[in-house]
């Protein structure tokens, strides 16, 4: 997505795609870093709570990100599932905080 961002014409986007665009990879990537974070930990102390959090932050990843792609590249907002994917990722750091709270 960040080279599509990068490199599409401004043509491909809707007005103001292509910061919204840029936006949502960066959320991606952190993410997605997160993400692996976690996959790690839980190799090494596997716990329903951080599985559980770890699989809301992937919905709500794909969820967030996707809505906002959406909406950059065609114009029209996707109901609400960017902002149903963005309250899953808050409810999902909650989670995991909790989690690593328990742990500590």
């Amino acid at each position: 997505m960040g080279a599509l961002t990068a490199h599409l014409p401004d043509t491909r986007f809707a007005q103001g795609g292509r910061a919204m665009a840029h936006n949502a990879m960066e959320v991606q990537m952190w993410h997605a870093l997160a993400l692996v974070v976690l996959g790690l930990t839980l190799t090494q102390r596997p716990t329903r709570l951080l599985a559980a959090g770890g699989c809301g932050l992937l919905l709500g990843t794909l969820l967030f990100c996707g809505g906002v792609y959406y909406t950059a590249f065609t114009g029209q907002h996707a109901a609400h599932i960017a902002p149903t994917g963005g309250s899953l990722l808050i409810v999902s750091w909650c989670v995991l905080a909790a989690s690593w709270a328990k742990r500590a």
